[in-house]
């Protein structure tokens, strides 16, 4: 066996013409119980006959057979941890001779885990003010504004206009499409395009718009796409935004008055704050951890991590499950190319994480699972018991455990770190 610097190994494997020629037997009396041959009753062929005319079905077989086991029993034999499965070449399978082959295969990296408690992350506690609530409420109150209908007229800068839309090119998949929306024509949050294309029309007028969506758009799906939609306006409308009082807070939800209201809001603001700095702060220590532990990882799991971005980006496109991404025109030279350096970032750390969860004995029980399955299944609509079938059956009940698993890790890191102001 040969060894580098990366995960690569290769092996030369040889098995013995005794367990070559013990399998090439069982394979002939098998042949000759199930074959039918004119002129010979059912298994009664000769086994010479049998060899020659099975011969190559009969090679294929006991290679097929036997190459697995050789190199499973030379790997435990060895301690090899596999990743993947080996690359079988140069096979040598003379009559009257061992079985030879060679394998490339990949291990996974042995590294030795540096220093991961006091590292340095940026984290400040977060502050929420008067004006802070005061913008937040406010966005409450636009959120449950009403569009009160309008006498017909030209459309000008400040209308607000109610719209159908439909796009008609460069959007796979099904269109989009909305009945009826309502846009703020010359509004900061409503495409300049859009606001354009309105200004100056009238109820019943119809139009086509070309859209060029910006690489980073929030939707990935109109992401970098020029998409060409067909608008009608519908008709002009004035926005009513409700008062600011006790009746509003208690539309809002569960509080007696607007002080009710405005302590929760500053809650959730602090609660969110809190969530993303301690975010930010855990990833400045991985990437810390990545860049202080060099070691080669398994191409393997470097394109399964690429296959799970994918995945990921696919689903956000509104694909229903996973797609079998064998059937896609997809360069894995490029995407290896493109997507790699960060995959590659991302097992090691992944890796990293895992060695200190073993070093500091950080397990997941069984009712942190179930925590976690009865949340999704509440937030997905749908039975505990459900979910846990189809998760059991997908093989995703492990997936959640090695999540929280990281997360407990995390957690561990963030608190044994030290603290300093963020840049501003």
């Amino acid at each position: 066996m040969s060894s580098t610097d990366t995960c690569k190994r290769t092996a030369e494997i040889t098995v013995p013409l005794a367990e070559v020629l013990a399998h090439t037997e069982k394979l002939v009396l098998e042949y000759q119980r199930k074959a039918t041959m004119p002129g010979f009753r059912a298994g009664k062929v000769p086994l010479s006959v049998i060899r020659k005319r099975f011969h190559q079905d009969i090679r294929q077989q006991v290679v097929e057979h036997l190459v697995p086991i050789a190199f499973r029993r030379e790997a435990d034999a060895a301690g090899w941890r596999i990743v993947g499965d080996p690359k079988v070449t140069d096979i040598h399978f003379h009559e009257g001779s061992p079985l030879k082959f060679k394998a490339d295969y990949e291990v996974a990296p042995e590294f030795e885990l540096g220093e991961y408690r006091d590292i340095e992350a940026p984290f400040k506690e977060p502050e929420v003010t008067e004006a802070d609530i005061d913008a937040h409420v406010e966005q409450m109150r636009v959120q449950r504004a009403e569009y009160v209908n309008i006498d017909p007229r030209s459309v000008e800068s400040g209308d607000y206009v109610a719209i159908s839309l439909n796009s008609i090119a460069g959007v796979e998949g099904e269109p989009v499409q909305q009945d009826e929306m309502v846009l703020h024509v010359g509004g900061e949050e409503t495409m300049p395009v859009f606001s354009e294309a309105l200004l100056g029309r009238s109820p019943g007028d119809e139009m086509d718009v070309e859209v060029e969506y910006p690489e980073d758009y929030s939707q990935q799906r109109l992401a970098g796409r020029q998409v060409t939609f067909h608008l009608v306006v519908k008709g002009l409308r004035r926005r009513e935004i409700p008062e600011l009082n006790d009746e509003f807070a208690k539309d809002v939800g569960d509080f007696q008055n607007l002080g009710e209201l405005r302590d929760e809001t500053r809650r959730n603001l602090l609660r969110a704050r809190e969530q993303e700095a301690q975010a930010a702060a855990k990833t400045a220590i991985v990437d810390k951890l990545v860049d202080t532990h060099e070691f080669p990882v398994p191409q393997a799991w470097v394109d399964a991590q690429i296959e799970s971005v994918l995945q990921l980006q696919l689903q956000s496109l509104g694909t229903d499950g996973p797609v079998d991404l064998s059937k896609l025109n997809l360069d894995w030279d490029k995407l290896r190319e493109a997507v790699g350096p960060r995959a590659t970032r991302e097992v090691r750390g992944s890796l990293i994480l895992s060695r200190i969860a073993d070093r500091e004995s950080i397990e997941v029980l069984n009712d942190e699972v179930d925590r976690e399955l009865h949340r999704m299944a509440r937030n997905a609509r749908q039975p505990a018991a459900r979910l846990r079938m189809q998760m059991e059956k997908d093989g995703a009940l492990g997936r959640i455990a090695n999540q929280i698993r990281t997360n407990k890790v995390l957690n561990f890191l963030f608190e044994n770190a030290r603290k300093v102001a963020p840049p501003e």
